[in-house]
């Protein structure tokens, strides 16, 4: 004897197989609504490494009547994740489109934008631009300004004002997210919080019940939660959206996901070109021309870099 108590063995799985959605995930806890409509239930990986992502659709084996045993991952139409060089994080999968919410006020930030953008156009979704608090008119003229350059590239922008104009924000959002899963994202104090209560009835009670059920009781709000939507889609909010870094992107993924660089790839002099600092690079004389803006191609620049220094 060691004076430890002995350790608890594991509940054997009862061997049944049932499908389900994964809605809300939370380090290696998963709340998982089983596909015939029975009462959620936490879910765990088998094994110690977890791909499991919000959006998911699995098979599990109940362990109890609330708990049970993830199995298998069902085949995904994209899985959305953000990584630097050590490791990366997932935010989602099988998803539509990607929400950026933004505002006039706190200032935005144009490297998240478009990072956000990158990562949509390589993984075959949707962009859509929220700009929030339109009310704020002296910051108005200047935020437009600021986007007026993701319009020109046909990227959607929605102006509306989640407090101001309630009815007005929920109609046009409904109109977009009708029928199609949507991951939000945004940047703190950009409203996204405003924009979930508007869209999904009881929101706040649901996140609750959702922590509590994740976390055995304890509070917590940094998990990535899936909300159905009433009128068909889904809604997926990612909390902490601070950074996002797309280490894992190719460079051909990369040169691609701009959409004003792919008319003019198989331009350039040689046929492995960067972009960066080639001779007869039709992007970089694009760029001379202003044809591509100069800040557009330093983030291309930067994300190419980045990818370089994986550590594996």
């Amino acid at each position: 004897m060691n004076g430890r108590p002995p350790r608890k063995a594991p509940r054997a799985s009862s061997g049944t197989r049932v499908p389900g959605l994964v809605i809300a995930a939370h380090g290696r806890h998963y709340l998982v609504a089983p596909e015939d409509g029975s009462a959620m239930l936490q879910c765990f990986p088998r094994g110690k490494r977890s791909e499991i992502a919000v959006g998911d659709r699995i098979i599990y084996e109940p362990t109890s009547a609330d708990q049970g045993v993830i199995v298998e991952i069902g085949e995904r139409r994209n899985l959305l994740y953000r990584s630097d060089q050590y490791k990366s994080k997932l935010f989602a999968a099988n998803l539509d489109q990607l929400l950026i919410v933004l505002a006039t006020e706190p200032h935005f930030s144009e490297d998240l934008l478009g990072r956000a953008l990158v990562a949509a156009e390589a993984h075959g979704l949707k962009p859509l631009i929220v700009l929030n608090k339109t009310d704020v008119t002296a910051e108005l003229p200047r935020a437009r300004a600021r986007l007026e350059r993701y319009a020109g590239l046909g990227y959607t922008v929605l102006e509306l004002s989640i407090k101001a104009q309630p009815e007005h924000a929920q109609a046009l959002l409904a109109e977009h997210l009708h029928g199609h899963a949507t991951l939000l994202l945004g940047q703190s104090g950009m409203g996204k919080s405003t924009l979930v209560n508007l869209i999904v009835p009881n929101a706040e009670v649901a996140t609750r019940e959702i922590s509590t059920a994740l976390n055995s009781g304890r509070h917590t709000t940094t998990f990535t939660r899936l909300y159905p939507l009433p009128d068909g889609g889904a809604l997926i909010d990612s909390p902490g959206f601070q950074e996002f870094g797309l280490h894992h992107l190719t460079e051909g993924q990369l040169e691609r996901a701009f959409p004003e660089f792919r008319p003019l790839l198989a331009h350039c002099r040689f046929y492995n070109c960067h972009h960066l600092q080639e001779p007869g690079c039709a992007i970089l004389e694009a760029v001379e021309k202003g044809e591509i803006a100069r800040g557009r191609h330093t983030l291309y620049a930067q994300l190419v870099h980045e990818a370089s220094q994986i550590v594996r």
